[in-house]
């Protein structure tokens, strides 16, 4: 068979969209792609946004034989037939999606005069895999690493890039000055999630995933604990610029001290311009100790909470801390990092891990094993 096409809305792609168009591949010489323009399904992605989204997707399978095609007021079936293609394939994973297609695909032939169907039954492990099973875990703390076991890479970073575009935007609707320009805040959030900050390469750990973690950290801590929207707006701000430099070299500041005069200098217009800086300040061992602030036990847990997390996701945590400090050898990085799994333990065996009580009792016990659990491996490794 030379062509065959593989439709949907691929809002947005998922695994389980890749293998039936792997297994396509196996079928046809070329593969087309065609892309729904459908506006009544109100996509998350414009159609030109999922078209890149699929080539990049594929583009980093390796598969040059793949083309995506955008389908504007037609039937998709008839659109194949025009491209010279007589076969759709399409993925079944239970009854439902039987008796559903097989009405489509008879319409496509006796009705439109369209492209013929071939049914694929995806394996179990992504038999339950589609764009609005992956949507629907959108939300609660932690669900960014969810969807990520169910989508390619490109799809995963644009997914939670436009969460996190929401986020910010929702952010500043909350502030009371007008003045700010709306071409800065674009400007800020392009460069914070871009390659000179979360978005870099370079950061296996201080990244987006990271920046996502905290700020749904913040949502579920305020939800749980009433506070108010002006904190809420605070501690999300600090969070923001905290990291915003990340291994940047300096004689004299640490990457707290120039993430937050990088907040101060950005003039975004907060009534809580200081406030915001402190926060970010407080996340620097040298200076935590001098700076008081309400907020500070909350900003402080935020920045922790990824130690009580559940055991695969500290332990791809601890492995994204070892790459970011790929330059130390391993004798040198097991001795630090002993050094402060040592004070992490003794801080959550007191009961001061997590200064603020809500993180406190939902995180501290998690930590403690995983701690123990990392020091463990560590000793294993060294043969003590």
């Amino acid at each position: 068979m030379k062509k065959i096409a593989f439709s949907g809305t691929l809002d947005p792609i998922t695994n389980g969209h890749l293998w039936v168009i792997q297994e396509a591949r196996a079928l046809a010489d070329e593969v087309v792609v065609f892309i729904s323009e459908n506006p009544v399904k109100k996509p998350q992605f414009s159609a030109l946004e999922r078209k890149d989204i699929i080539e990049r997707s594929v583009a980093e399978c390796g598969w040059d034989n793949v083309s995506v095609v955008i389908v504007k007021g037609d039937y998709t079936a008839r659109a194949a037939k025009r491209h010279g293609i007589e076969y759709l394939v399409r993925g079944i994973r239970n009854t439902s999606d039987f008796d559903y297609e097989n009405l489509i695909q008879q319409t496509n032939v006796d009705v439109l005069d369209g492209a013929k169907t071939i049914f694929v039954m995806p394996p179990r492990d992504l038999g339950s895999v589609s764009s609005s099973f992956v949507r629907a875990l959108q939300g609660p703390v932690g669900w960014h690493w969810t969807v990520k076991k169910f989508m390619p890479m490109p799809a995963y970073i644009a997914w939670i890039k436009s969460w996190l575009r929401t986020d910010w935007q929702k952010l500043w609707e909350t502030e009371t000055e007008t003045d700010i320009d709306s071409s800065k805040l674009v400007h800020w959030f392009d460069y914070l999630t871009g390659e000179e900050a979360y978005g870099a390469a370079r950061r296996p750990y201080h990244n987006l995933d990271h920046l996502v973690h905290g700020l749904s950290e913040i949502s579920a801590w305020a939800s749980n604990t009433g506070a108010s929207n002006s904190d809420v707006a605070i501690l999300k701000k600090a969070f923001w610029f905290h990291d915003a430099v990340y291994g940047g070299k300096s004689a004299d500041l640490s990457n707290e001290e120039q993430s937050a005069r990088m907040w101060l200098e950005a003039g975004l217009g907060s009534q809580h311009q200081q406030e915001v800086a402190d926060l970010i300040r407080v996340t620097d061992h040298f200076q935590s100790a001098m700076l008081v602030h309400p907020l500070k036990d909350a900003m402080l847990s935020v920045d922790l909470a990824i130690l009580g997390q559940a055991v695969d996701t500290y332990e791809a945590y601890a492995a994204a801390v070892r790459i970011e400090y790929n330059e130390v050898d391993d004798a040198a990085y097991r001795a630090g990092r002993g050094r402060v799994l040592d004070y992490f333990q003794g801080l959550a065996e007191s009961g001061h891990l997590f200064a603020d009580p809500w993180f406190a009792d939902l995180y501290t016990s998690q930590a403690l094993i995983n701690i123990k659990r990392e020091k463990a491996q560590s000793q294993v490794l060294t043969g003590k």
